[in-house]
């Protein structure tokens, strides 16, 4: 995968380093993106790039992710990443920004917003809203919380989320899985803090999930500015009875559906920064 040019820089975030892949100049409002749980900023950068041919675009990746420092405390929650995004803001100086989170990202960038309506002006869920369907969620809790703990190379890595690499079609997915994975004295580990690992296992062994500390219904109705949601036709995630229920409750809320599943970026990454232009255009940002 090509990569395009961007700089890569630190935001403190408490005692934490936040890390931004920073692209484009200034000129219109600037895009902070916060990926979901079983991503990385990395999974961004082509949305990143064209976003930001008309302004500052940042994509982080979330503390305990990527290049990002691990909380040494497990403090994780909705409260930690919305400073986190918040200290961000201040790493730039913006005064104001539009948020762009995708799942778990996308809660707590709406949290942000609902939170913080002065530096924010426009919010925009990808694949993310005030609720989520059994089947997506069960299907994130496997996919982190049995990821084995390390892989003896590369090769094996791949080959465990079913990428053949010895085909020139793999050539492509190498890059991301370098940038996913450091090495271990076993070899390689994903990217993110153990905690994560340990906290999914459990629900995914019992089925039991700890009590929501936020009532996302209300985070979503208390948010003021514009806010863009997009679904992902076939997403296991946010139903199609989810986005019924959210275009009855909050139909404030522009809902737009896309041809993907929940990983809208991957899969059709071009729908997505269309409907992203459209949304910015419409509101004048």
């Amino acid at each position: 995968m090509f990569v395009p040019a961007h700089k890569e820089i630190f935001a403190e975030s408490g005692d934490l380093k936040i890390h931004c892949r920073y692209f484009g100049k200034p000129g219109g409002t600037p895009i902070v993106i916060v990926h979901g749980l079983s991503y990385f900023s990395y999974d961004w950068i082509e949305v990143a790039d064209a976003l930001s041919a008309d302004r500052e675009v940042v994509a982080i990746d979330m503390r305990g992710f990527g290049e990002s420092d691990w909380s040494k405390d497990g403090c994780y929650s909705i409260y930690d990443n919305s400073r986190d995004i918040i200290a961000v803001l201040d790493q730039f100086d913006w005064n104001q920004t539009i948020l762009l989170g995708h799942s778990l990202g996308g809660r707590y960038t709406t949290f942000c917003a609902a939170k913080n309506p002065n530096r924010v002006c426009a919010a925009i869920s990808v694949d993310s809203a005030p609720a989520q369907a059994p089947e997506g969620s069960a299907r994130v809790a496997e996919i982190v919380g049995m990821t084995p703990p390390s892989f003896a190379s590369v090769e094996e890595a791949m080959e465990y989320y079913s990428i053949d690499p010895h085909t020139s079609e793999s050539l492509r997915e190498r890059p991301r899985f370098e940038a996913y994975l450091r090495p271990v004295p076993e070899g390689y580990a994903v990217k993110r803090d153990p905690f994560f690992h340990s906290k999914f296992r459990v629900i995914h062994e019992t089925g039991k999930r700890p009590k929501p500390p936020v009532d996302m219904w209300e985070v979503y109705a208390e948010v003021q500015c514009p806010l863009l949601m997009l679904r992902g036709t076939e997403s296991d995630m946010v139903s199609s009875t989810i986005a019924s229920d959210v275009r009855e409750r909050l139909p404030g809320i522009d809902l737009v559906e896309i041809e993907a599943s929940h990983h809208i970026a991957g899969d059709n990454p071009s729908a997505l920064i269309s409907a992203v232009t459209d949304f910015l255009a419409e509101n004048e940002l």
